[in-house]
């Protein structure tokens, strides 16, 4: 997913359909993002990002599994920060997991665009002001957004998996190689945190960069995933020394 081969001039791509630039950014990821550039459209793709994650969610927290695996995610991830809660604490977030399939469904259908919007005016900032790139802000919005398809197919295949292991750690991180680290040391939480699907569409918006750009794939995908690396490695630093 990384070659170095020349990219694909934008303005020699055809447009595609819908379902054609969804099955594209999997199997066929340069030549769709080419399409992609050549003739941004992001509607139809980030509502079908929205529609899966969000729905994928709001399934799952209908259930009593769900309910009970985001409240044991919640705990979790607090008191790793070091924070102790009392029975006050426990007791509001019980109540709240009991709405959570709606507040989390719409956070992601008002997060999912928003993120994606501000990551693209990052983007274009580095890749136009500081790269002497010459793109506009809706291709790079349009390749972002198609790369985000990666992490509805994340959602459309962790969670059945979340709903039989009865928890919500993810089980597409490197973590779950190494089950035998302790839960606790800083390795089990950088292992845990780094996840295939976020690589894979890091490699993804990577190869849309390249194509956009015409630049080299190789260089910016190990770019972004040291980005990645450092911050992830940062917070699981931060949750081991406060636990």
């Amino acid at each position: 997913m990384t070659d170095i081969t020349p990219a694909v001039a934008p303005a020699e791509a055809a447009p595609k359909g819908l379902a054609s630039r969804v099955v594209g950014v999997f199997f066929s990821p340069r030549a769709t993002y080419a399409a992609v550039a050549a003739h941004p459209k992001v509607l139809g793709v980030l509502m079908l990002t929205c529609v899966v994650i969000a729905g994928g969610y709001y399934a799952l927290l209908s259930t009593e599994v769900g309910k009970q695996a985001a409240f044991d995610q919640q705990t979790q991830v607090i008191e790793s920060f070091g924070v102790k809660l009392n029975d006050q604490a426990y007791e509001r977030m019980e109540a709240g997991i009991e709405n959570a399939r709606y507040t989390t469904a719409a956070s992601q259908v008002v997060g999912v665009p928003l993120v994606t919007a501000v990551v693209s005016g990052i983007l274009l900032g580095i890749f136009n002001a500081l790269l002497g790139g010459d793109a506009k802000y809706k291709q790079v919005f349009a390749i972002m957004a198609h790369s985000g398809l990666i992490n509805a197919l994340q959602t459309a295949f962790s969670l059945p998996l979340d709903y039989a292991r009865e928890t919500m750690t993810s089980p597409t991180s490197l973590g779950v190689f190494l089950p035998f680290l302790e839960e606790n040391s800083f390795l089990a939480r950088l292992l845990g945190s780094l996840d295939l699907f976020q690589i894979w569409a890091t490699l993804s918006l990577a190869i849309g960069l390249g194509v956009l750009y015409k630049r080299r794939t190789a260089p910016i995908a190990w770019t972004m995933l040291l980005v990645y690396f450092v911050i992830v490695a940062a917070i699981s630093a931060i949750r081991s020394a406060l636990s």
